[in-house]
């Protein structure tokens, strides 16, 4: 009889599962036009609040992080405005596509993979090159476990009237103190495969009033991701379109685990965690890809044996490390080569005692490999890379 096969995640999201949430996905069924989903649904969104750390409305849709990224874009501007992105990674990039894909003019400050956006850099562009209806920024980068000062960003555009703050937290939530009422962050950005241990599919916003107030005035056109809307559905605990039901479910259960925790020890643990992560790396000698400001989210270590470590001999193929995404070829420190990218990222898992693997693109890669480490349930990974690195 084959035994119970449990595969082990070390990547930045999905995260392992809470098994909590798997079994209330298995064991309820609601449909989202009845009552019970509505107190469901309510009471999920409360408790959304607890986990934001906010007072502010939070709504949800049944999509990745991306899609509340891009209804943050097409809900808050019109065209004609022009907008301040800091970016210092490949998510902060994605905030600069969905500007160009709205035709909304961008200003962009760019820090080196590795380091924080300087905020001072930022400042100086807010109050000299505006105005700008809004400022988009990553809490955590995870392509380069960097984290950004967003209190101190906070602080300079909540005196600005005018223009929003607009925070990518969809690794910072649940990892890192963040306090969006008092920090002045307009609207924040969460996502199901993250902290809240449940799988991909839905996506959180927190908004303030003053969004509210910039939203009711915006020009772009938008549908599905429609804030106002979903706000107006949420408040009668129903969704504007077909919800993802079980994930819903799933949420509920994740959220109600993570206030009998303790939204600050689920910070704490995640604090704890990284930096024992560091310090391990540190020991087996590995180099740390964040100059300053590593996030709690995840690790970033380059070393070029990363590509090829889910097919070595002896890897427990019940064990997936990622090798991250995003372009950081050829920087110091990378272990790199120019144009050296391959298709190197696999899943290896055993599935009736066959080893599959998919690979991914090449465009989508670490060089020469690196790896990106999940903190979240990743209190074995470092007993993991030690027995690695001892069979070399």
């Amino acid at each position: 009889m084959a035994g119970i096969i449990k595969e082990r995640l070390f990547t930045p999201g999905p995260t392992p599962l809470l098994m909590e949430t798997q079994l209330r996905a298995l064991t309820m069924t609601l449909h989202h036009r009845t009552d019970a989903f509505r107190t469901l649904m309510r009471e999920t969104l409360d408790n959304l609040r607890y986990y934001f750390n906010t007072r502010n409305d939070v709504i949800l849709f049944a999509s990745s992080g991306t899609g509340a990224m891009e209804g943050a874009i097409s809900n808050l501007l019109s065209p004609g405005d022009r907008v301040l992105i800091g970016t210092a990674g490949k998510f902060g990039e994605r905030w600069v596509q969905l500007a160009k894909a709205y035709g909304i003019e961008s200003v962009v400050v760019e820090a080196p993979y590795g380091h924080a956006v300087p905020i001072s850099e930022m400042k100086k562009h807010l109050e000299t090159g505006g105005p700008f209806r809004a400022v988009f920024i990553q809490a955590t980068e995870s392509s380069t476990g960097v984290r950004n000062d967003v209190e101190a960003l906070g602080k300079i555009v909540s005196a600005l009237p005018e223009c929003c703050l607009v925070v990518d937290a969809i690794t910072g939530l649940g990892t890192t103190e963040l306090h969006p009422d008092e920090w002045g962050i307009d609207i924040m950005i969460g996502g199901s495969q993250k902290a809240t241990m449940i799988p991909p599919g839905l996506a959180f916003a927190s908004v303030s009033e003053k969004a509210w107030k910039a939203i009711e005035k915006a020009k772009l056109p938008r549908y599905y991701f429609d804030y106002a809307k979903e706000r107006k559905s949420l408040s009668k605990g129903e969704s504007s379109y077909t919800p993802a039901t079980s994930l819903v479910v799933s949420l509920h259960a994740a959220l109600n685990y993570i206030k009998e925790l303790g939204l600050e020890n689920l910070i704490g643990n995640a604090s704890l965690l990284a930096a024992a992560t560091r310090e391990a790396a540190t020991a087996l000698d590995l180099t740390h890809f964040a100059v300053s400001s590593p996030a709690n989210a995840v690790q970033r270590d380059a070393q070029p044996f990363w590509r090829d470590l889910n097919r070595r001999p002896g890897h427990d193929e019940r064990s997936h490390v990622s090798s991250g995404s995003s372009r950081l070829l050829r920087l110091p420190g990378s272990h790199g080569r120019a144009g050296g990218a391959r298709n190197c990222v696999a899943e290896s898992r055993a599935q009736s005692g066959t080893r599959q693997r998919r690979s991914g693109s090449a465009e989508s890669l670490f060089a020469e490999g690196s790896i990106v480490l999940d903190f979240l349930g990743f209190f074995r990974s470092v007993f993991f890379v030690y027995s690695v690195l001892k069979s070399f």
